[in-house]
């Protein structure tokens, strides 16, 4: 028996109507919009669209979306000027550095500059740190996006044996993180591990984000795994070998329409979560400078 194929996209639909309900109901009640605002060095044809497609979605469900667009000759020093700007400006809720950056950038300083309020795609220090210890914080958009669609796909995911391929501090090791909190029982795998087939082989949950082309076998499949292929290169291919795969697997995600846009679903409705807690912390301290009075005199000046 083939597969099931776990359709990304109209779980994410209809995740974005929701969201869209829920901005709309944002905007009429504290009269902002909220900005999601995309940071992007070098001409990458790539990270450009996808950058662009996360803009026209943020439209789409009534948020508000800037781009900044910086040379492939930006420092380290620079981007994260511009990343610390970001994180200042009120009229910002969300920020995304796309990635990946140019090779001379300190990819992880950058990401740490962003505000740890406004990291909605989850890809601070700190935001791993929640994701491991204790479930606060915003999660990696991808391994969140990823889990629901396990969620949306009925997988019970307490006492299963679940198969990472990719170490990723923005993918896969995060997704062992949340894999794990969830009850799972983790191997982490990567293109160099010996034997790859065989943990494969054991897995119930295969989440392949290792960046090779099919470099995961359909024949490796155990029958009725499910495979979540969050893999995406040259030629719409993912790092499962997707044809081969169907007659093994219970379920799996097709390349494209399956991980891709439950990624951008997450990123979007973190943002509105961050533009609410902004929310709140103005009004909080709007309504305590309003209880504060005049300087209390002090005994000493009356005499």
């Amino acid at each position: 028996m083939a597969a099931r194929i776990i359709d990304g996209r109209a779980i994410a639909d209809a995740a974005l109507a929701d969201l869209s309900v829920r901005t709309r109901q944002f905007r009429d009640e504290t009269g902002h919009v909220p900005c999601l605002a995309a940071v992007i060095v070098g001409a990458d044809p790539a990270s450009k669209a996808y950058v662009q497609m996360k803009a026209k979605r943020s439209v789409v469900v009534g948020m508000t979306s800037r781009t900044v667009e910086l040379p492939v000759s930006t420092t380290t020093e620079e981007l994260v000027d511009v990343l610390r700007a970001s994180s200042a400006d009120p009229s910002i809720d969300g920020i995304l550095l796309q990635h990946p950056v140019p090779g001379h950038i300190d990819e992880r300083a950058a990401f740490d500059a962003i505000s740890a309020d406004k990291d909605v795609d989850g890809v601070t220090s700190a935001a791993f740190a929640a994701m491991a210890l204790t479930g606060g914080g915003f999660e990696s958009c991808t391994p969140s996006g990823i889990l629901r669609l396990l969620d949306a796909t009925g997988v019970e995911l307490t006492g299963k044996h679940a198969v990472v391929v990719g170490r990723s501090p923005i993918l896969g090791l995060p997704m062992g993180m949340l894999l794990l909190r969830r009850g799972a029982t983790v191997t982490y795998c990567h293109s160099r591990t010996v034997d790859l087939a065989a943990h494969v082989a054991s897995a119930d949950v295969v989440i392949a984000a290792v960046g090779v082309p099919e470099l995961i076998k359909g024949a490796w499949i155990k029958p009725g795994a499910v495979v979540i292929d969050a893999g995406y290169n040259e030629g719409n291919v993912g790092d499962v070998e997707y044809a081969a795969a169907l007659p093994h697997a219970g379920a799996i995600t097709p390349v494209p329409g399956g991980v891709g846009p439950m990624t951008v679903a997450v990123l979007l409705e973190q943002t509105l979560a961050a533009a609410v807690r902004a929310a709140e912390v103005r009004a909080c301290s709007e309504n305590h400078d309003s209880r504060v009075g005049p300087d209390p005199v002090i005994a000493s000046d009356r005499l």
